[in-house]
């Protein structure tokens, strides 16, 4: 693959402006980053757009931002795309298809040496990078003969479509553990006594008595059940003007501020010893009445997330803030501890099916960009 032209033999700009009328509704597109293609991103009246023409994206055009070029953001214009209004940052270019096939163009576009150009051709200080047209355009891409361009396109376009199968087994396959579990779940809670947190898993507040040269790490809770990090270790004068409280594995430990975006969780064995702020609540749960982790599978549940939710007064994200005071009083299923554990056995291998899952997951998507590599970058050193 030693032979290469410049890409100003193949994509020239257009110029197709066209005026924005206040009464008419207009797509919109976004360029998502890492050569990740351009998707909708929203349709709205002519009256909410600023300037008073755009540029009309045609399907088929190759549409790049000057501002986030070096990052990726570039695409072909789908069909459905056809028609969209982008503004001056966005320049499209025509595609001459006697020179380069599209679909080929598509592809290398895709490749961290397409982005690692666009990052050559754009300049500026931190704040203001944008991609230089005319050195964009100058710039080489690799060209081979037109029956190994059809031959590339056709490997990587029957490749693609197997990764998309597996990626939709793979979704589909989630799905029904999903409702499997929650089956399981409703079994387990089947006539099962309500009972408050207070009682099942009561809020602790195990005070640090800070020494100024102990080192401490502090927790934090992401958001959509997504588990709890070490936010940053930091000697205890670093915490002098705050309290802080120990966590301890198997607490169930919810972020006061963020428990309405599902920033709930459980402490594992390599939390223990770490210690949380005052926004972060620990519940000690009661080993006689609940585990900890089917305490979290109900919160993980629609009816046991809107009883967090109900519990977090407030119109704003900032406002919406889940009381020490109300927690406790938040009613949870208790079923008994043999029923409770036997859900958490299902789960426990639920989640060695995911791990497995999510492993076959990565090696799914790292194979284009392998393949892509070697396309463009094995073939072309070997040449």
């Amino acid at each position: 693959m030693s032979r290469t032209i410049t890409i100003d033999r193949f994509l020239t700009k257009s110029e197709d402006w066209v005026p924005v009328k206040p009464d008419e509704n207009y797509k919109q597109i976004t360029a998502r980053l890492w050569g990740k293609g351009l998707t909708l991103r929203g349709e709205v009246p002519g009256s909410a757009i600023a300037a008073a023409r755009q540029y009309c994206a045609k399907a088929g055009q190759f549409l790049i931002s000057r501002i986030d070029a070096r990052h990726g953001a570039f695409g072909i214009v789908p069909e459905e795309l056809d028609g969209a209004l982008v503004s001056n940052d966005f320049p499209c270019f025509n595609i001459d298809a006697s020179t380069v096939l599209p679909h080929f163009f598509e592809w290398y576009s895709r490749t961290p040496e397409f982005i690692d150009l666009c990052r050559r051709a754009s300049e500026g200080s931190t704040n203001r990078v944008r991609m230089k047209e005319a050195k964009f355009l100058k710039m080489t891409v690799p060209l081979p003969s037109l029956d190994e361009r059809r031959r590339i396109v056709e490997k990587l376009d029957r490749v693609a479509a197997l990764v998309d199968d597996r990626r939709n087994a793979i979704e589909a396959a989630e799905r029904e553990t999903q409702a499997l579990l929650l089956k399981a779940f409703q079994r387990a809670i089947d006539g099962a006594p309500l009972r408050p947190m207070s009682e099942v898993a009561p809020l602790v507040r195990r005070e640090v008595e800070i020494e100024t040269d102990k080192e401490y790490t502090e927790i934090g809770v992401r958001s959509f059940y997504n588990g709890i990090f070490h936010r940053r270790t930091m000697p205890g004068s670093e915490f002098s003007w705050q309290s802080l409280f120990w966590v301890k594995n198997g607490d169930l430990v919810f972020s006061n501020l963020m428990a309405w975006e599902r920033a709930i969780a459980v402490a594992e064995e390599h939390d223990e010893g770490t210690v949380g702020n005052h926004r972060m609540l620990t519940c000690e749960v009661n080993p006689n009445l609940a585990t900890p982790e089917f305490l979290m599978a109900y919160f993980r549940t629609f009816e046991g997330f809107s009883s967090v939710v109900g519990h977090s007064p407030g119109t704003i994200a900032r406002n919406k803030t889940l009381s020490s005071k109300k927690l406790p009083t938040i009613l949870v299923p208790t079923p008994s501890l043999a029923a409770q554990r036997w859900y958490d056995s299902i789960e426990a291998k639920a989640r060695e099916v995911r791990a497995i899952r999510a492993s076959t997951a990565q090696d799914v998507e790292g194979l284009l960009p392998a393949m892509l590599h070697e396309i463009f970058v094995g073939r072309a050193k070997a040449a």
